[in-house]
């Protein structure tokens, strides 16, 4: 598998790959190359509708000028634990964000969540994540806000009164309800188009299969949220193997 930065020509065959409609994997096969490398690709140029070959490699080629010589390893770099490869952690870090940015997280929160979920703790602080992730405290500020909203987060006080940001297993499910509860907001919105638009007109009609299809999909998932919810505080454990044939 090739290795180092993309070619010109390589941008150029992404290029025709997202014009001929290509999904991601497709396009990295075609070249030998990672997904993640491909993802990573389009989303930091343009996204998929507006990514071009030319623009992507210039640049590219200016973030690499701009960029200053990596520190050497030392005492600033937070050794890692349990003996991972920081090699490994950084690039599953980056394709972790990269799945939460197609979700459609904006990035800054898709990095901050990102170093919650990986680190042991599940909590750090404002300076903790501004010091790994190396961006402004408003920045900080601003993608917390956000993750709260979607209730992906929570905030508590450590015994020092630092605050501290916390994704635990709880947070997931919250997560999950809140969302059932915006369907149903829909499904309630589309049942007063009904009254606005006259019963049995085809607009009316629409709305209601939309109101149907939305409470039939909510309490599935609420359902199944609840019944899962156990998971989320087992322990980890080998799956357990397929019966002999």
């Amino acid at each position: 598998m090739p290795g180092g930065r993309l070619t010109q020509q390589e941008r150029q065959q992404i290029s025709l790959g997202l014009a001929d409609g290509l999904a991601y994997a497709e396009i990295a096969r075609r070249l030998d190359r990672p997904t993640s490398t491909v993802t990573r690709e389009v989303l930091r140029n343009g996204g998929p509708t507006a990514y071009r070959a030319e623009l992507a490699h210039r640049a590219t080629e200016h973030r690499a000028q701009r960029r200053k010589p990596p520190a050497p390893r030392g005492s600033d770099a937070p050794p890692q634990a349990h003996g991972r490869d920081p090699e490994a952690v950084r690039a599953y870090e980056e394709t972790f964000t990269t799945v939460l940015v197609e979700s459609g997280t904006p990035k800054m929160a898709a990095r901050v969540l990102t170093c919650l979920c990986i680190s042991d703790s599940g909590s750090l602080t404002a300076a903790e994540l501004v010091q790994r992730l190396q961006v402004s405290p408003a920045s900080v500020s601003k993608a917390i806000a956000y993750l709260e909203s979607q209730d992906l987060v929570r905030r508590e006080r450590d015994d020092r009164r630092r605050e501290r940001y916390v994704v635990d297993d709880d947070v997931w499910y919250q997560s999950m309800m809140a969302s059932v509860r915006g369907t149903a907001q829909l499904a309630e919105t589309a049942r007063r188009g009904v009254a606005v638009l006259g019963p049995a007109t085809p607009a009316a009609t629409r709305l209601e299969n939309i109101a149907r299809f939305v409470d039939y999909v909510s309490e599935h998932i609420a359902r199944a949220a609840d019944q899962a919810r156990d998971l989320l505080h087992a322990p980890h454990t080998q799956p357990p193997a397929p019966p002999a044939r």
